[in-house]
């Protein structure tokens, strides 16, 4: 047990350089969320709802995290900071990050049964601070979700989503193939994809402004070779 505690505890150091010791870590309010869902979900399979929805409770009054008894969670599942909503038929695989204020939500079933009503994230999903992940939709493995975006349907295998609705920005694999990206979106990268078209209509911008630096130079000289003249004629 404190070998794989340990190992939990390393997993989070590995994507967060903040805190100096394994201590520091413990006292982090998704780590305290996360326990206190063990606790609630061992609960709930055992069908003692009302003693799962306690520890639920407790925990969310404790470490501002809400997340559902029922929910199934892997492995080094990392909140970082708080104020994150988990719903009920969620299912979070392993290794996975989620930032402040994201919501994995549901909907409302049309034929008026349970089901399925919240999002799947597989393995190495990282979903950035503000979003909200919304039905019983899939994040595919590696997938990540950008600040505040909000996703409505299914995200493919490392694709990065950003924006309302959001949209994927087709990062390329050598950029998602990395460990681990913190907040989920690239920062040095473009978020639009610039293709052919893309890259010819910058291409014809420039143009256009050399060519109007260009033009404004010669106007600038033609004038001043006008205001010499004139300066010249009034002087003789």
């Amino acid at each position: 047990m404190f070998a794989r505690l340990t190992a939990y505890l390393d997993s989070i150091h590995a994507r967060d350089p903040a805190p100096r010791s394994r201590w520091e870590i413990l006292l982090y309010p998704g780590v305290w969320a996360l326990g206190f869902h063990r606790i609630a979900h061992w609960l709930f399979e055992a069908k003692l709802y009302f003693l799962a929805r306690l520890v639920n409770h407790i925990a969310r009054l404790l470490t501002a995290i809400d997340i559902h008894p029922g929910a199934q969670i892997g492995a080094n599942f990392f909140i970082d900071h708080g104020f994150t909503v988990i719903g009920e038929t969620a299912e979070i695989g392993d290794n996975v990050t989620i930032y402040q204020c994201v919501t994995l939500g549901g909907t409302n079933p049309t034929n008026g049964q349970g089901g399925k009503r919240h999002p799947t994230l597989k393995d190495n999903v990282i979903i950035g601070s503000g979003a909200q992940i919304i039905g019983p939709i899939t994040v595919g493995e590696r997938a990540r979700v950008g600040a505040n975006a909000v996703v409505t349907e299914d995200v493919l295998e490392g694709a990065t989503m950003i924006g309302l609705k959001a949209r994927s920005t087709l990062v390329p694999a050598e950029e998602w193939m990395k460990e681990f990206l913190p907040y989920g979106t690239p920062c040095e990268d473009p978020c639009e994809s610039t293709g052919a078209v893309g890259r010819d209509c910058v291409e014809k911008l420039e143009s256009e402004i050399s060519f109007l630096k260009a033009e404004i130079e010669a106007l600038k000289q033609l004038h001043s070779g006008t205001v010499r003249s004139r300066r010249s004629g009034t002087d003789d």
